[in-house]
């Protein structure tokens, strides 16, 4: 069985970095299933830092993830194992591999300069190993309040990144990671492993922020006694366009932002995907087409950078290649009169689906009257007669000819003014589609309201 996660931390709404993981996960289990294989997927509430966490955000990040079309088959919070974490932690005091530190971090900070200052990796010296218990007792009447670490073994760290390929990290380069804050709490690392131990994760997929992350826990699932270690894929970060890691503190890259903007969730999943792929610019309407072509073997280890603005750039890509059964139950909330000729005739003309709005008012409603030139107004006071009486498919057609042989004007000359004194604006579906669902009484009101 192959079974993977998502765990991320409801300290803040999720973000597009947040929601990559989510995606890239439920397409690696989607792929498997296509193959015949059974898959499992967990959403992991990582909610070890109480103080942060809100019901908000785990409110949120359940409804963000639904909204993608991601169904998860377990669920739990972290926040219910804190026996079990403490039992682990147990097992590794007596087996020797955490240990009690008591340095502030100003006092890291200095060691980690002077190492630097000597040319040296900033690599925690591990001095607390040396404190007796009189020196412990010491520190603690100082004021000074414990955290843990955990000590790993020298020699090299080796695996086979489902990505990056072969990854070999020397330990001794990296400093012990601390699995405990002086309040008491959890970090990430530790209590994250024991969770993947325990649930049966097969696959861990996440951004390559984590490779490091991911050599460290390898030596806490061996400590801890796992009977396998989970296969590890890490995807190329996202950066923004300044170079940077995007972070739930900008609200502007939330999920619930970008929907809130009539940006699709399958707009965000396609330009997620995409990015550093080589299968990228292309758009599917479902996460199940999208998971017929997605691969880990795509993907490179170069960042990506990306602007917000490619989300409402490739918007209207994906609406163009929807079917009215797919928005069907969206659009009839917006207007009931919408129907499927409606919905092809006007889903080239729109980048969100509620700018279909506007077409429903050129076509039942009421437009603000265009500003035209002195030359075009009297264009269309002079075409008003040749309008034909039944408004059926050739209707444009019909009035086009007639025009001609009373003007003698044609092309652009001809449908540009008529265009923007019954539609308000220059683009729009063909005039041909739009008229017939129009009165013949609408048109010439808009021809006589012109500015």
């Amino acid at each position: 069985m192959i079974k993977v996660r998502f765990a991320p931390s409801p300290s803040g709404y999720v973000h597009i970095g947040n929601i990559k993981t989510a995606i890239f996960n439920w397409l690696f289990l989607l792929s498997q299933k296509q193959k015949g294989e059974d898959c499992v997927f967990l959403l992991r509430i990582d909610d070890t830092d109480l103080s942060r966490t809100k019901q908000e955000y785990i409110d949120a990040v359940k409804e963000d993830v639904s909204w993608f079309g991601i169904k998860w088959d377990e669920t739990f919070h972290q926040s219910s194992r804190f026996n079990r974490y403490n039992e682990c932690l147990e097992k590794l005091k007596k087996d020797g591999r955490v240990y009690v530190c008591y340095e502030t971090q100003e006092e890291l900070e200095a060691k980690r300069k002077r190492q630097i200052a000597r040319k040296l990796p900033p690599v925690y010296d591990r001095a607390s190993l040396n404190l007796t218990e009189e020196d412990k007792k010491r520190l603690e009447a100082e004021g000074r309040k414990p955290y843990w670490r955990f000590k790993l073994n020298d020699g090299d760290v080796v695996f086979n990144d489902l990505v990056k390929g072969e990854c070999r990290f020397n330990m001794k380069h990296l400093s012990d990671p601390v699995i405990i804050r002086e309040d008491g709490t959890y970090l990430y690392n530790f209590p994250s492993v024991i969770d993947d131990m325990d649930s049966g994760i097969t696959h861990i997929i996440r951004g390559q922020d984590h490779l490091t992350n991911t050599a460290m826990q390898i030596q806490m699932f061996e400590a801890l006694g796992a009977s396998f270690i989970p296969q590890f894929a890490h995807y190329p970060m996202i950066l923004n366009a300044e170079g940077h890691k995007f972070s739930k503190r900008q609200s502007d890259i939330s999920i619930r932002s970008l929907k809130n903007d009539g940006i699709e969730a399958m707009t965000i999943a396609n330009v997620l995907v995409g990015l550093g792929s080589a299968n990228g610019g292309k758009m599917y309407k479902s996460m199940e087409e999208l998971a017929k072509t997605f691969s880990l073997s795509n993907y490179g280890s170069a960042f990506s950078r990306f602007d917000m603005d490619t989300f409402y750039k490739e918007n209207g890509k994906l609406l163009r290649i929807l079917d009215f059964d797919d928005v069907k139950d969206r659009l009839l909330l917006i207007d009931g009169r919408i129907d499927e000729y409606f919905w092809n005739m006007v889903k080239g003309n729109i980048e969100k689906l509620d700018d279909i709005s506007y077409w429903v008012n050129v076509v039942y409603g009421e437009i603000e009257p265009p500003a035209l030139s002195n030359e075009e107004k009297k264009f269309i006071n002079s075409i008003i007669d040749c309008l034909p009486v039944d408004f059926n498919q050739n209707v444009m057609k019909i009035w086009a000819e007639a025009i001609f042989n009373a003007t003698g004007k044609k092309g652009r000359d001809l449908y540009h003014p008529i265009r923007l004194a019954i539609t308000g604006i220059e683009f729009g579906p063909e005039l041909s589609q739009l008229l017939p669902l129009m009165k013949r009484d609408k048109v010439i009101e808009r021809l006589k309201n012109i500015k």
